[in-house]
């Protein structure tokens, strides 16, 4: 199977409505309602939409918000369910003491098809309610809503790395932050015939989003990106800051298609004019053309000594297209965290690297995904997935692993070997493996991936 014989699925917009309209979990309602704690959904169309949002940027740590950011916000929340915790005893009562979002998007997936996701966001807890199970009780009542749900999939950015992988999410596709010295770089990548263009900031917010949707079944871990994060690259919400500082360019192919826009910052150096520093806000390419003009483009931009991006792949072709790879500093961050729900759905839906059985032996502390598990893969990279019976053997390799484990190796972005070596998984011989190590080297092909995933937004 290849990526052109796929044709992406994901969420219908019904399902989209349906999961937004669904109730609290029902389990952790009671368990923070013991504590004196009300755990309610929030209408972006009602009063108490203000107060949720200024308990959630006092939770980042951000300033209080306006009226005109509290309305701008609000117009661009629909396609958000928003949750709240409440303490009727605290003195303003109708501001949440903990919050967070969700909302049912869809994640690429290795060889090019879509699966429904629960993406989760604006995760808070107020420091004056920590350690009362707050936390746990939003994250373990999203997964269950979710699996009611019928969402395969849960997905998550993190601010603080170590929370999660309690919950069973692990980071599935990692950043790159790249600095570049310009001066060092040299480009010798291709030097495509079309043509770079300024455009209007509006310009660039109607082209951006065409030009995702063309392009983010080809990587793995990108998703569908809210409307809201494109007027935030390009600097078009009423209430946007220092939106005049961004610039945007176009990349136009010789028959005239646009094929690719760049958003980017200038911070000048006001000892030296020759020192600019330019940082990629965002840039989407539809094509190898594209992506080659519209970087070089921004390497040899006059006067700047520095280029800066920090939501690259960690295998980007950038590093091959100049002549001097030392002037790149590159960072490797976690960044798009993977949180498996239902096993055989999520297994079935992406491709793999090589042709072999293989059981899982799925340990999850939640419940929701524990089991046995035997996964079939074909030649043509298509899989298929059953769950075993109690005391049904089979002979095959066995991989005993959490459900973090599995949901770490789901978009190809780290090795079964790796694992394994780390300590966190263990492989048993069966089937054509005789030893352990030829059991781990059989289950790395299967899971394996020929590029690396990514996500090219915070959310």
């Amino acid at each position: 199977m290849t990526t052109s014989d796929i044709v992406p699925a994901g969420a219908g917009e019904s399902d989209r409505a349906a999961f937004r309209a669904g109730p609290v979990d029902e389990l952790s309602r009671a368990r923070l309602a013991q504590s004196g704690l009300d755990y309610r959904r929030v209408s972006v169309a009602d009063d108490e939409f203000g107060s949720w949002l200024q308990s959630v940027a006092r939770g980042f740590l951000d300033g209080e918000r306006s009226d005109a950011q509290v309305d701008a916000t609000r117009e661009r929340s629909g396609y958000r369910r928003l949750t709240g915790v409440y303490d009727p005893q605290a003195p303003v009562a109708d501001a949440p003491v903990a919050s967070i979002a969700s909302w049912l998007g869809d994640l690429a997936v290795p060889g090019g098809a879509l699966i429904p996701s629960c993406a989760i966001s604006a995760v808070t807890v107020s420091p004056t309610h920590r350690r009362r199970g707050i936390a746990r009780a939003m994250l373990e009542g999203e997964l269950r809503a979710a699996q009611a749900a019928g969402i395969p999939i849960a997905m998550l950015t993190v601010s603080e790395s170590t929370l999660y992988g309690r919950y069973g999410f692990a980071p599935a596709a990692r950043r790159a932050g790249w600095r570049i010295d310009t001066k060092r770089a040299g480009w010798i990548g291709p030097r495509p015939e079309g043509r770079i263009d300024f455009i209007p900031r509006e310009r660039a917010r109607q082209l951006m989003p065409v030009l995702h949707d063309r392009v983010r079944h080809l990587t793995a871990g990108e998703i569908d990106v809210p409307g809201s994060h494109w007027d935030n690259f390009a600097g078009t919400s009423p209430v946007a800051e220092k939106a005049g500082e961004k610039r945007a360019v176009q990349y136009t192919d010789p028959a005239g298609d646009v094929g690719g826009v760049a958003i980017y910052t200038v911070h000048p150096d006001d000892e030296d004019f020759t020192k600019a520093k330019v940082s990629v806000n965002y840039l989407v390419a539809a094509d190898d053309d594209a992506y080659a003009a519209l970087w070089r483009f921004l390497l040899e931009l006059d006067l700047v000594a520095e280029v800066s991006s920090h939501e690259l792949s960690v295998d980007e072709p950038l590093l091959w297209m100049i002549a001097d790879q030392r002037a790149a500093s590159v960072s490797i961050f976690d960044h798009q965290y993977v949180r498996i729900i239902d096993v055989v759905a999520s297994l079935e839906t992406r491709c793999y690297g090589a042709a072999g059985s293989l059981v899982l032996d799925v340990d999850d502390a939640l419940g929701l995904s524990a089991g046995r598990y035997l996964l079939e893969t074909a030649a043509d990279g298509s899989g298929r997935v059953r769950r075993l019976d109690d005391g049904e053997t089979v002979d095959a390799v066995v991989l005993t692993l959490g459900i973090a484990e599995l949901s770490a190796t789901y978009l190809g972005g780290v090795s079964v070997a790796t694992l394994a070596r780390a300590g966190r998984v263990t492989a048993q011989a069966g089937g054509a493996a005789s030893t352990s190590s030829e059991a781990v080297a059989t289950a790395s092909r299967v899971f394996g991936w020929h590029t690396a995933p990514r996500l090219s937004i915070w959310y």
